[in-house]
């Protein structure tokens, strides 16, 4: 052969049960290193899941333990709350009572002037008198009274008889008296008094406007002679 020929390369030809074998040999490598991938992030990513599940189950502790002091709080609320509304009813009763003892005590001294009219030696055998008086003037043109008004001795004989106000006011600068009831005004029976032992009265006078009192007295009369009086000043 001349130097000018072409190259020729020999390459030995394998028998086909050893390519067999090297192409199972480059499969079971190339499932190998599948498999180790697999399990390299399988392994990668399994811990990271165990920490979310765990924090996920201390999350879920804690939401229930809030909940448990929310409802302990709740309970306590509505616990001092009733406490409040029964102590403000206990309250409110009591301020009921307070009046009613007052009122009950008022009257008790009533009955304690009355009863102290009747010693023989306070009026006298036939007298009449005034235990007790009280003038309010609660609004602009009113006068309230209340009297107690008894007779001593043994109370057989029934006092007959009417009131009379003498109201001493000061009306434009100038001083005014004023005879009340007014003998032609209506309204004369709840003046009148007929009683053995005691008479409450109790009622409203009406002023003129702009009136300002100064005095009030308060005449018991039988046939037109005066039978005992008391004086309120203001």
């Amino acid at each position: 052969m001349s130097v000018a020929s072409p190259r020729v390369t020999i390459k030995a030809q394998q028998p086909w049960p050893v390519r067999l074998v090297l192409g199972a040999a480059v499969l079971g490598f190339a499932a190998a290193v599948a498999v180790w991938t697999y399990d390299l992030g399988h392994g990668l990513t399994e811990p990271v899941a165990a920490d979310s599940k765990e924090q996920l189950a201390q999350y879920k502790e804690d939401l229930a333990k809030l909940k448990g002091e929310r409802d302990r709080l709740a309970a306590r609320v509505d616990a001092a709350q009733s406490q409040i509304n029964i102590e403000r009813a206990t309250q409110q009763q009591l301020v009921v009572q307070v009046k009613n003892l007052e009122s009950e005590n008022n009257s008790l001294k009533e009955d304690l002037a009355f009863f102290d009219s009747l010693l023989p030696n306070t009026i006298g055998p036939q007298g009449v008198a005034i235990r007790r008086m009280k003038i309010d003037l609660p609004h602009p043109g009113q006068l309230h009274y209340r009297l107690l008004i008894v007779q001593g001795g043994k109370g057989d004989h029934t006092f007959v008889g009417n009131l009379q106000f003498i109201v001493s006011t000061l009306q434009g600068g100038k001083s005014v008296m004023m005879n009340l009831p007014v003998a032609a005004e209506a309204g004369q029976e709840k003046f009148r008094l007929s009683f053995r032992y005691y008479q409450r009265v109790e009622g409203t006078l009406a002023l003129p406007q702009g009136a300002t009192v100064k005095m009030v007295q308060t005449r018991v009369l039988e046939n037109g002679q005066i039978r005992a009086q008391q004086s309120a000043s203001f």
